[in-house]
């Protein structure tokens, strides 16, 4: 997927969680870097293939997000 993936450790839930800001709500947690990373694969297969379902549009990817 070419969305991009915000990865950061959480103190307070003791985690690395990993967040695709293009996706709202799209986000997952895992105890290393890496499975935050292969959990939030799966969470934004899951997210795309349910707005589908639903007849919500699915944003393109914008790859890298610019903050001004």
């Amino acid at each position: 997927m070419k969305y991009e993936v915000i990865i950061y450790w959480s103190q307070e839930d003791e985690a690395f969680i990993a967040e695709v800001p293009e996706l709202p709500g799209c986000a997952a947690d895992g105890e290393t870097y890496q499975e935050a990373l292969q959990n939030v694969e799966m969470i934004m297969q899951e997210w795309i293939e349910t707005a589908q379902e639903i007849g919500r549009s699915v944003p393109q990817p914008k790859g890298r997000l610019m903050f001004a």
